[in-house]
């Protein structure tokens, strides 16, 4: 092609520009609409060091009693080398704990401790309000909508 033939602006041209703009795509509005939510909760956690993974974590231990990593795995939904690198931060700062199970001496059982207790008490209005920030000016419906939308997303059966 010469260059006379270029376009001005040096946009690209040619099949597929006009039918896949990457910033209408699902994909790229999720992961800016996290990339808020995580900028919000780290503004808003009464924990300047806690994220939101690490605050996940906690609450798995706290609703589903002391855990193993492959139950927090599944419980959150974070994969195995992050959650032993989150589950090694938190024992660090002594908001969690480990002892041994009883029936497998091997398998190691993460306990929230007394500090890990009070930092999820103390981050709970925080949390509330990190989540109403996040939906920011959605009215009632469209709050119901997108919560529904991307539960029944991320639990949808079908090819990955």
């Amino acid at each position: 092609m010469s260059q006379d033939l270029l376009p001005e602006d040096g946009a690209e041209t040619g099949p597929g520009k006009a039918d896949y703009v990457f910033s209408d795509q699902i994909g790229h509005l999720l992961r800016r609409a996290y990339q808020r939510h995580l900028a919000i909760f780290q503004r808003n956690a009464c924990d300047p060091q806690l994220t939101s993974v690490q605050f996940v974590t906690l609450c798995a231990i706290r609703d589903n009693g002391p855990s193993s990593l492959i139950e927090l795995v599944k419980s959150t939904a974070i994969d195995q080398a992050t959650i032993r690198g989150i589950v090694d931060r938190l024992k660090a700062r002594g908001l969690i704990s480990q002892t041994s199970d009883a029936q497998d001496r091997r398998k190691v059982i993460n306990c929230l401790t007394d500090e890990g207790r009070q930092l999820l008490e103390d981050m709970v209005p925080c949390a509330k309000r990190i989540s109403e920030l996040t939906m920011g000016q959605l009215n009632p419906a469209e709050r119901l909508a997108v919560t529904h939308v991307l539960q029944k997303m991320i639990t949808q059966d079908g090819e990955e």
